[in-house]
């Protein structure tokens, strides 16, 4: 079977479900379950702490894993990412007290206090920035307050937590996260269980990227109803009982979906409809 690493809490762990329940497998009833076994679809689950997920895929004991790719990145894991998923989503930056930093070379000689201490490390050392880093877990914004360093290096979504507690980000972004498919580096890249999996996933994204829509159009205004709609590859352009009109089918993106539907109806386009997709292969 298959062993796949998924979060058994936090922000990864409903939506890493809900995917995967999405692509056909089956998920734990019970939050305390540590392992299932999906025997119609050959895989089995492990549920571990997000932190660890990078460490045991490359042991080698676990196939793949959903983890972040911050997560990945600090464990230093022998570990790659082979798919984003496009869900817990976050951007790491610096921030400190407001006018003590101006940039980046301003860290020079100075403390930083965060909860990533593999990615902030490596990030400085990139820059050539000679720099202390001091790890602590959970919330970082006291530090400062408490004089344990004077710069930190946390996830800023909003920024309303720095800004309440009397701090502004400074310098570019250390990176940006999200949750992501890895497995060992070096694995076999071509194993059709793993290729299985990915393609089930990348399926699951598409349907969430797009809808289907249907219309009605004249001949004469296919051409541009066809620029407006092109599909993936091409649309299902098929005659209607009422001479002169075509029933179009085509795959369109699901935030210009209203978009589209306005300049169909400009043109001429009637019995407009989007349905969602709820699985698909490309």
């Amino acid at each position: 079977m298959l062993r796949i690493a998924v979060p058994n809490k936090g922000s990864l762990s409903g939506p890493a479900a809900e995917m995967l329940h999405e692509a056909g497998y089956q998920q734990r009833r019970e939050s305390k379950e540590l392992r299932i076994v999906d025997p119609v679809n050959e895989v089995e689950f492990f549920y571990l702490r997000p932190r660890d997920i990078a460490i045991y895929v490359a042991s080698g004991q676990l196939d793949i894993g959903l983890t972040g790719r911050d997560l990945l990145i600090d464990s230093g894991a022998d570990a790659e990412e082979i798919l984003a998923l496009g869900f817990a989503r976050s951007t790491f930056r610096y921030a400190c007290k407001p006018g003590t930093i101006g940039g980046l070379a301003d860290l020079v000689g100075k403390t930083v206090a965060t909860s990533y201490e593999g990615i902030v490390a490596a990030h400085l050392a990139d820059h050539g920035i000679d720099a202390s880093v001091v790890h602590l877990d959970g919330a970082v914004e006291t530090a400062i307050q408490l004089g344990v360093a004077q710069v930190i290096a946390d996830v800023v979504e909003t920024g309303t937590s720095l800004r309440n507690a009397g701090l502004e980000v400074v310098a570019e972004p250390i990176m940006q996260s999200e949750a992501v498919v890895i497995r060992r580096t070096g694995a076999d890249a071509d194993d059709p269980k793993v290729q299985q999996f990915l393609r089930r996933l990348q399926g699951v994204l598409v349907a969430r990227t797009y809808v289907m829509m249907d219309y009605d159009c004249r001949v004469e205004q296919l051409e541009k109803a066809v620029a407006l709609t092109p599909g993936l590859e091409s649309p299902t352009v098929s005659p209607l009982h009422n001479e002169g009109w075509v029933a179009v089918r085509a795959m369109v993106p699901a935030k210009e979906a209203q978009r589209i539907m306005d300049d169909l109806y400009d043109i001429g386009a009637r019995a407009i409809l989007t349905t969602a997709i709820h699985a698909c292969r490309l």
